[in-house]
Parts: C-alpha cells; structure tokens; sequence
C-alpha cells in the first residue's frame, strides 16, 4: 500500500477510535488501524512505535473537547456534579474506548487537567490530607464504574434479565432490585449515584 503523504495524531486517533466504535477494543491493533488508513503495518510503524501509543493518541482524541475548567458557583457538589457530567457527557459518543481511558488516566494530559479541578474544588471545601485523597479517589472511582456499567454492561442488559430470574426464596433482594433496575432510566441512575457520593462527601 502506498504510505500517505503525511499524517497527524488527530487522523492516527481518528482512525483508532473508528476501528474501536466499529468492530469494538477486541480488535484494535496496529493492523487494523493501518488498513483503516489505507497503508501497510509497517509504515505505521513510521508514525508510532506501538498500540499503546494509539490508544493515548485516541484517548486525547476523544477527550479534545472536554472542558476542564472549574464551573461556576459557590456550591462544591454542584461543580463536582458538573465535572462528572462533562466527562459522561464526553465519553458517551465513543462508549467503546471506556477501558482506554480507565488505562490511560494517568498518562492523559487532559484527565489529569480534569483531576486537578476537582482536587481544586475539594480544596476549597475545606478537603485536605487524606481526606482529600479519599474523595478525590472515591469520585473517579464512582465515575469509571458508572461509565463501565453504563456502556459495558448496563444494569438493564442481559446480565440483569438472569438477575432478575433467580429463586427469588433464595436471592430475594437482588432479583428484586434487578427488576427494578430495568426501569430506570440510565440518566438518573447515574445523577442518582453521583448524588449519594457527593452528599456523603459533603457530610465526611
């Protein structure tokens, strides 16, 4: 295949998260992402030097959008609320690349710009130390889970249907909380466990 002309991260993430949204994480490698490109394995090799480059290329590409600056107010919840929802908001148009993100949070220019906001905002709640810590950890914690549960394995999925179908004299609690799970709506689900977190971080 011919090598094109030249090629930019963007178009290199671009094409990695077009093979994660279309054929799913299970196959991305370098491979696909250079038929993706319309070249030869080995001239992506020119541009990257393994998938692990990719995949930091396609997390930043998925995040380019993201507004990491403190909202506005003087109620910490609330401007917690909304940082948890940018990224919701964000992720959700490429649920496939979840687990890149969960991977690359570390290495990621744009969730540590986003971390350090809300460490800001935990700060100035009077949230320091440890406690700090905590509540910095116990906030991604919530949010990696819920976009995991949410696009990889919603409480309203065929996990939840068996759940919901267990001997209800021996699982009486959790077959019920399944049947009641299929009626919620994925919007307040997570408001609604985002708001528990936050009122026990507020009273902690």
């Amino acid at each position: 295949m011919p090598r094109p002309r030249s090629l930019s991260p963007d178009r290199l993430a671009e094409a990695t998260v077009a093979v994660v949204d279309r054929d799913g994480l299970g196959a991305l490698t370098m491979r696909t992402v250079a038929t993706e490109l319309g070249m030869s394995t080995m001239a992506l090799y020119r541009y990257v030097s393994d998938r692990d480059e990719l995949e930091l290329l396609a997390v930043e590409w998925v995040l380019r959008d993201l507004d990491t600056t403190a909202p506005t107010g003087d109620d910490p919840p609330d401007r917690l609320r909304a940082l948890a929802q940018r990224v919701r908001d964000t992720v959700g148009a490429h649920p496939g690349t979840v687990p890149l993100l969960v991977r690359h949070r570390h290495r990621s220019g744009t969730l540590l710009r986003w971390s350090e906001t809300v460490a800001r905002i935990l700060h100035d709640a009077g949230l320091d130390g440890t406690r700090r810590v905590v509540a910095l950890r116990a906030l991604l914690s919530y949010l990696i889970g819920a976009l995991q549960l949410e696009h990889l394995g919603p409480l309203s999925g065929p996990g939840t249907t068996v759940i919901a179908h267990l001997p209800e004299a021996e699982f009486p609690y959790m077959s019920d909380t399944a049947r009641q799970a299929r009626t919620v709506p994925a919007d307040d689900e997570f408001a609604g466990g985002l708001d528990l977190l936050l009122r026990g971080l507020a009273a902690g």
